[in-house]
């Protein structure tokens, strides 16, 4: 179920500023799945980008005056206790897109001692470190937002999409962090 909300000035300049950094982050994941040598990464990039295409959806909805609910995989708000709570479908959503960079993570990579992506002067630690920052940015962008968010439902459907964005770094790290491309000390 889809409901209507008045939006802002502020909140309708915020939701633009993220409608851009979906945007942008929709062309860097489909430029790098491209560029990567690693089949495993390139997975990763495609996959993470396909949930960036959900994202811009739902910011394109909310600027239009519709919160979508829960069920059917977009954003929103459900439940009559005000908080977030994800579907089933959501759960097994988000849990495929982090199972299936695990999984990717288990095979052989050809491509790791392969430096440069053809093309493009950028490693495929590059394209990793420049995504990993990117979704740090998004996600701090996605916790301003959501606090001057004055709607329930808004800030439930922002969370959202602000989990997921924290789900792709956790993506993309972990396969740094199994090709020795990045170390927490």
């Amino acid at each position: 179920m889809i409901s209507n909300v008045t939006l802002t000035t502020k909140e309708k300049l915020l939701l633009e500023d993220m409608k851009s950094h979906e945007e942008q982050c929709i062309l860097k994941y489909d430029n790098y799945q491209n560029l990567a040598c690693d089949p495993q990464l390139k997975a990763v990039f495609r996959s993470n980008g396909q949930i960036e295409q959900e994202h811009l959806q739902t910011i394109n909805q909310l600027l239009s005056g519709k919160v979508p609910s829960m069920s059917g995989g977009q954003s929103g708000s459900s439940g009559s206790s005000g908080g977030q709570a994800l579907s089933s479908g959501q759960q097994s959503g988000i849990q495929q897109s982090v199972s299936k960079a695990d999984q990717l993570l288990e095979g052989p990579s050809s491509s790791v001692n392969n430096p440069k992506a053809p093309g493009l002067n950028m490693s495929d630690k590059d394209m990793c470190m420049d995504m990993l920052t990117t979704e740090k940015h998004i996600s701090s962008a996605y916790d301003t937002a959501i606090f001057e968010c004055k709607d329930a439902s808004v800030r439930d459907a922002l969370n959202h999409i602000q989990k997921e964005e924290q789900k792709h770094g956790q993506a993309i790290s972990s396969y740094m962090i199994s090709k020795g491309m990045y170390t927490l000390k």
